[in-house]
């Protein structure tokens, strides 16, 4: 006999067999038991998820003359002539090889006609979408007020384009698309009644490819079995697959969590040896991230597909925050993939761009002491004070050197280039470009300014705004003069962030070394979490 594949072996023969449409044959087996068919079924879904075959099992059990608890019996003669593909009364059509009005209309001139053997005629019309607008106005009537002994059964991958007219005199079912749980067990039962070996991590891959179809997953389940010569095992369904294994994907994560850019790269570079799919590998990677944010918020949670280990590692080696940016950049980045010059470079810059983007400090935690976890049987020493005290005064700027300047109308000292920006309140790309430039020099007709070759002018619209504001506040006619130039002498930008790194220092260090918080990590083992301090003022 010719070897049968097992998407149509092993195709459910009865409603008890459907795998995950729960919500549908109960439904049926309802409608069977209280005898309240309806006269036209429309079956929705994507492929390989049991629209036709749910069709043909309903056929069955309104012809059966014998329903074994609302499921067709398989022995009697209309069972058995509807499995040998004998029965006359199944009138099955593929709608996408006829969608002519003729083809159509020379279909429904017999349905007047009584069924010849069992109790209904079924009319069942697979992919259903692709009739043509008359096609369908032919079939309107006849739906609307078919004859009693008449039951459509239409099936359908894409419900937008049929006609609402057709869709209101239908009963519809959206079948589910799989859990790939629902086809590794599937599969499992499968290889068992056909003895053959496998390994479970390779029937996991299996029903992560099948993208929610159940005979896609067979499919590959065909496949994976001659690939592996009569055996399925992780390392022949891998290549088969063009996957890569889990482990490198886990170091990858590791690096990531250390913000070890270098690892990541060599990581990749050893991955690349083995021509992998990297869109398949940032996919894995999204599945870890996403089992690391749910043990981040369950720490109950358990989950049997990926090392537990791994992930109790990344939840905690990882800020919620961060696990939430790296998926939503590498959810982005698996849409843009295709765009890059080579996925490899594509799947790179995904990971660079992981880190450029992480936050240093995190601005919406306040500074505060780390979750602690006691590790003692008996009660600790209580402590004075928990509560950090707050981080020492900011340290102010270092002083920087201005070039001798003319003195003022008054006799006075002249003011420091920090001092007039201060002076002149102008804000947005004005204040920026003022404050990435120097002051070299003013007298009573020209402004002249150092500006580092390297950063990018903001346009002439600030330049003017900028000498306009120097004439407002001096009250006389200044020109301005901006030169690129290399110096060493540091712009009012660089000190506002020297002094904000020195704050925030000040800032860690006070905490490091407050009393307090050396007695929480002592007694409780307690540890501060990177980025959890900043300063108060």
């Amino acid at each position: 006999m010719a070897y049968q594949v097992l998407a149509r072996k092993w195709r459910p023969s009865n409603f008890s067999q459907l795998v995950g449409q729960e919500h549908v044959s109960q439904s049926l087996i309802h409608a069977l038991r209280h005898d309240r068919l309806h006269h036209a079924y429309l079956f929705t879904g994507t492929r390989g998820v049991g629209k036709t075959t749910v069709a043909r099992i309903l056929a069955k059990a309104i012809n059966c003359q014998n329903l074994q608890d609302s499921n067709p019996c398989g022995a009697c003669p209309v069972c058995q002539d509807f499995d040998q593909g004998r029965f006359m009364d199944l009138i099955e059509v593929d709608a996408a090889s006829r969608t002519k009005v003729e083809d159509t209309r020379d279909l429904l001139d017999n349905a007047q006609y009584a069924p010849n053997q069992g109790r209904y005629k079924v009319y069942l019309i697979d992919e259903v979408h692709m009739l043509s607008g008359h096609s369908f106005n032919a079939l309107l009537k006849t739906l609307e007020e078919p004859p009693p002994h008449v039951k459509f059964l239409l099936a359908t991958t894409d419900p937008q384009k049929i006609p609402v007219t057709v869709l209101s005199r239908c009963l519809q079912f959206n079948l589910k698309r799989l859990l790939p749980e629902q086809i590794e067990k599937q599969m499992s039962f499968i290889l068992g009644e056909e003895n053959i070996d496998y390994e479970p991590a390779a029937l996991k891959l299996l029903a992560r490819g099948a993208d929610g179809s159940m005979r896609d997953g067979l499919s590959l389940l065909d496949q994976a079995i001659v690939y592996g010569s009569g055996s399925v095992n992780l390392a022949d369904v891998t290549g088969m697959l063009g996957t890569v294994a889990q482990q490198p994907v886990d170091d990858i994560l590791r690096a990531l969590a250390k913000r070890d850019a270098g690892g990541i790269l060599n990581k990749i570079a050893e991955v690349a040896e083995l021509t992998p799919d990297f869109a398949d590998i940032l996919r894995q990677m999204l599945r870890v991230l996403h089992r690391v944010a749910l043990l981040q918020q369950l720490p109950d949670f358990v989950d049997h597909e990926f090392e537990q280990q791994l992930l109790a590692e990344l939840a905690q080696g990882l800020l919620p925050e961060d696990v939430q940016l790296y998926y939503q950049i590498g959810l982005i980045g698996q849409r843009d993939l295709d765009l890059a010059p080579d996925p490899r470079s594509g799947f790179e810059m995904v990971l660079l761009r992981m880190l450029a983007f992480r936050p240093q400090t995190a601005a919406s935690q306040s500074v505060a002491p780390s979750p602690v976890v006691a590790t003692h049987s008996t009660p600790c020493a209580p402590v004075a004070a928990l509560a950090p005290r707050p981080a020492s005064a900011p340290i102010p700027p270092p002083a920087v050197s201005e070039p001798d300047l003319p003195q003022n109308s008054q006799g006075g000292q002249a003011e420091t280039w920090g001092q007039i920006i201060a002076a002149l309140k102008i804000g947005g790309r004005t204040r920026e470009l003022a404050n990435n430039c120097i002051l070299d020099g003013m007298d009573d007709n020209v402004c002249r300014l150092l500006i580092d070759p390297g950063f990018q002018r903001v346009g002439t619209v600030a330049e003017e705004k900028l000498r306009e504001a120097l004439q407002k506040h001096y009250g006389r006619p200044i020109k301005l003069q901006i030169t690129p130039q290399i110096t060493q002498q540091m712009t009012p930008a660089l000190e506002q962030q020297k002094a904000r790194e020195d704050r925030q220092q000040a800032a860690v260090d006070a905490i490091h070394a407050d009393p307090n918080v050396q007695a929480l990590i002592d007694e409780f083992d307690a540890r501060i979490l990177p980025g959890s301090i900043e300063p108060l003022n």
